[in-house]
C-alpha cells in the first residue's frame, strides 16, 4: 500500500527526556488509514498530528466500536531503533478487530506502515535509559449513523508519545487494591479484547483505589468474585514456594505480549510456571504462611513491576518485605536489556526499524 506523507510546517521542541510523563507529549506526525466497506483499507498517509473531524453521529462515540495496541519503540545505545515482538501486538489488534465486527487488517501492512512513521519520527525516539517512544495504533468506527450495527467506515491511526515510567514508583513495588465490588469482564465478553469499553468500566474502582492511595486494581473474575484475573494495566504472576502461578487466559484476561515473554522466559531458566485459576484466599493463605515469596505485574507500559502490598478488604499483606525480589528483578533486566538492545536476545524478539 503506498503512503502519502505530508511534512509538517511546524515542527514541535523536542522535550526535555528528564522530565517525561507518560502519553502526555505527541510527536510530529500521525498515520491515518481508511476503510470503506466494497473497498477495504485504503488512503494510507502520514499527515502533521492534528484534532480530527468526525460527524457527531460516529458510531464510535454512540456504540464503543474502538480497539487498540499499545506498544514502545526503544533506542538502543548503539543509536537502533528497536521494537519488540510487534507481529504479536498485531496479531492480537485483530483478534480485538475481530471481537468487535471491525475488518481485519493485513499485519504485514500494519508493521511495515508503522516503520514508515517511525522513519519520520526517528528523532522523536528518546535516548536516556528508561525512556522509549510509545506507540499506540487504534480503529475507530466513523460511519455516522445512529442504529446498533457494525460500522461500514472506520479510521486506523497511529500516535506516538515519548515517555519516562509508567508508575511513579518506576521498578520499586507498588500497591494494589483487591476489588470485590466492581466486575471488569466475564467469560463470553471483551476481557480477552484489547476494547476502549474494558477500560471504561474499570474507572470507578481505579478512582476508588487511588483514593485509598493504592497505585492499581486487581481484579476479581466476574462471577464467584474470588478467582485473580489481571491488574487494570498489567497481567499478574505469584511466586508460591518454587512454583510461579500466573492466571489462566479463559477468555476474560487479556493474553499480554510481556506476560507471554516472561512465562517464556521462566521456563527457558528452568522455573515452574502454571497458568491456572488462582483465588486470592489461596495467595493471601501463602502469605500468612510465608510461602509467597514474589508478586509481579508484566505489561508494555511498565514492563515488569514489584507488586509489595496487596489489600483484600480489610486486610493487608506486605510482600517480601516491600522489596523487589531476585526473580522480579532478573525478569526486569533481562527483558529490558533485550528491548533496549543491551544484551543478547536468545529468541529473536527484537525487530529493528532500519530508519536510513
Amino acid at each position: 500500500m503506498e503512503i502519502k506523507f505530508t511534512p509538517t510546517t511546524t515542527p514541535k521542541a523536542k522535550p526535555d527526556e528528564t522530565k517525561l510523563g507518560f502519553g502526555e507529549i505527541f510527536t510530529d506526525h500521525m498515520l491515518i488509514i481508511e476503510y470503506t466497506k466494497g473497498k477495504g483499507w485504503h488512503d494510507a498517509r502520514i499527515v502533521p498530528y492534528a484534532p480530527i473531524a468526525l460527524d457527531p453521529a460516529a458510531m464510535c462515540l454512540h456504540y464503543g466500536q474502538e480497539v487498540f495496541e499499545g506498544m514502545k519503540a526503544y533506542r538502543a545505545e548503539d543509536g537502533r531503533i528497536l521494537l519488540f515482538r510487534p507481529q504479536e501486538n498485531f496479531k492480537r489488534m485483530n483478534v480485538s478487530n475481530d471481537r468487535l465486527c471491525i475488518p481485519q487488517m493485513d499485519e504485514q501492512m500494519m508493521l511495515e506502515s508503522l516503520v514508515e512513521l517511525l522513519k519520520v519520527e526517528k528523532d522523536w525516539v528518546p535516548h536516556l535509559p528508561g525512556t522509549s517512544l510509545y506507540i499506540r495504533p487504534f480503529v475507530i468506527a466513523t460511519e455516522p449513523k445512529l442504529g446498533v450495527k457494525a460500522s461500514d467506515t472506520y479510521l486506523y491511526m497511529v500516535i506516538l508519545s515519548p515517555v519516562g515510567a509508567y508508575y511513579k514508583e518506576g521498578i520499586n513495588p507498588v500497591k494494589i487494591y483487591v476489588e470485590t465490588n466492581y466486575v471488569r469482564a466475564v467469560r463470553g465478553g471483551t476481557g480477552f479484547a484489547k476494547v476502549a469499553g474494558n477500560y471504561g468500566v474499570s474507572l470507578k474502582a481505579q478512582v476508588e483505589a487511588h483514593e485509598q492511595n493504592f497505585t492499581q486494581v486487581l481484579w476479581l473474575d466476574g462471577v464467584e468474585r474470588k478467582y485473580i484475573e489481571e491488574v487494570g494495566t498489567m497481567n499478574v504472576f505469584f511466586m508460591i514456594d518454587d512454583e510461579v502461578i500466573t492466571p489462566a487466559l479463559l477468555g476474560s484476561v487479556l493474553p499480554g505480549i510481556t506476560r507471554k515473554s516472561t512465562i517464556e522466559l521462566l521456563r527457558s531458566w528452568g522455573y515452574t510456571v502454571t497458568e491456572r485459576k488462582l483465588s486470592i484466599q489461596e495467595v493471601m493463605d501463602a502469605a500468612r504462611n510465608g510461602r509467597l515469596k514474589e508478586a509481579f505485574g508484566t505489561g508494555t507500559a511498565a514492563v515488569v513491576s514489584p507488586i509489595g502490598e496487596l489489600k483484600c478488604e480489610d486486610e493487608i499483606t506486605i510482600i517480601n518485605d516491600y522489596q523487589i525480589g531476585p526473580v522480579t528483578q532478573k525478569l526486569y533486566d533481562s527483558l529490558t536489556g533485550i528491548q533496549w538492545g543491551k544484551t543478547e536476545d536468545p529468541f529473536g524478539w527484537s525487530y529493528e526499524v532500519k530508519v536510513d
